[in-house]
C-alpha cells in the first residue's frame, strides 16, 4: 500500500508568541509537527505494519521544516519529500499548499493520503479536502477510526461529538481527528534510523509550477493576539444582593442581557 501522509510545521502554541506588525515573530518562535498531522503519521504507519507498504510524509515549506520531516521518519515513517517553497512564494495560503501538494501526487501511484483535520495555527481544515478536489479522488473528514480489506475501507468520523459510519474504498484522502489514535514519541533507534533515510528536496520548478500557478487567493490583513483576560470579580453580600449585582454586571459591563 503506498500511503501519504500531509505534515505541517506550525508554531508551538503552548509556547509564548509574539506578535510585531502584523505577523507572528518566526525568530526564537518553537516549531513543532502539526498535532493532528501526528495523527495522521501514526495512523498511516499502523496501517503500513498491517498491510504493508510504504510511508511518505509531505510538506510544502521552507528548508528548516527538514526538522520536523525528520521526526516524522524517526517515528516511523518510509521516507519524506519537502517541496520547498521559500525563495518562490512570499505569502501563499490553503489554495497554494494544496495546488503544489497536488501536481506533486499527481503522477503517484497512491493508494491511501492522510492528513491532519486542521492545523492548529490557521485551523481552516482546507488543504487536505483540496488536495482531493485536485485528484478527483474521493475524501472523508475527522475520522477517529478506519480499517483497510483489500480495495474496501471502513470509517467512522466525528460529527459534532456524534460518530458517522462510512464504508468506501480505495484511492482515499481522510483527515484525521483527536481519539483517533495515540501518536508514538520517536525511540532514540528511531532517530538514529531516520537519519538515514531517504528526504527528497524539491523546488516548484521541480514540478514545473512557477509563483503565478500558485498564487494566494485570500490575503491576511491583520494577525493579533487575543485581549488579556480581566481580573475575575467576587460578589459579596446575600445571596439576593449578588443575584442583583450579578444581572446588573451582566446588563451593563457585558452587556450580554
Amino acid at each position: 500500500m503506498n500511503i501519504y501522509v500531509l505534515m505541517k510545521k506550525t508554531f508551538d502554541t503552548e509556547e509564548k508568541i509574539q506578535i510585531s506588525g502584523g505577523a507572528i515573530e518566526e525568530e526564537g518562535a518553537e516549531f513543532i509537527i502539526n498535532p493532528y498531522d501526528e495523527y495522521a503519521i501514526e495512523e498511516a504507519i499502523n496501517l503500513r505494519d498491517e498491510h504493508g507498504g510504504e510511508v511518505t510524509v509531505v510538506t510544502v515549506g521552507d528548508e528548516d521544516s527538514e526538522q520536523q520531516l525528520r521526526t516524522a521518519l524517526a517515528m516511523g515513517a518510509d521516507q519524506a519529500v519537502l517541496i520547498n517553497t521559500e525563495d518562490d512564494v512570499e505569502d501563499g495560503d490553503q489554495y497554494t499548499t494544496s495546488t503544489v501538494i497536488s501536481t506533486y501526487l499527481k503522477d503517484k501511484e497512491v493508494d491511501l493520503i492522510l492528513a491532519g483535520n486542521v492545523a492548529i495555527d490557521q485551523a481552516s481544515g482546507q488543504v487536505g479536502p483540496r488536495v482531493a478536489d485536485q485528484l478527483d479522488m474521493p475524501y472523508v473528514t475527522t475520522i477517529t477510526e478506519i480499517s483497510v480489506d483489500g480495495e474496501e475501507v471502513n470509517i467512522v468520523r466525528d460529527v459534532e461529538g456524534d460518530e458517522e459510519k462510512v464504508q468506501t474504498s480505495l484511492p482515499l484522502l481522510v483527515t484525521c481527528q483527536q481519539g483517533l489514535n495515540e501518536p508514538r514519541y520517536p525511540s532514540l533507534p528511531g532517530i538514529m534510523k531516520a537519519k538515514k533515510k531517504p528526504l527528497e528536496e524539491l523546488e516548484l520548478d521541480d514540478l514545473d509550477l512557477d509563483e503565478d500557478d500558485v498564487e494566494a487567493k485570500t490575503e491576511t490583513t491583520d494577525v493579533f493576539l487575543p485581549p488579556e483576560k480581566e481580573a475575575g470579580k467576587v460578589l459579596e453580600g446575600e445571596t439576593d444582593e449578588q443575584v442583583k449585582e450579578l444581572v446588573s454586571l451582566l446588563r451593563s459591563e457585558a452587556k450580554v442581557l
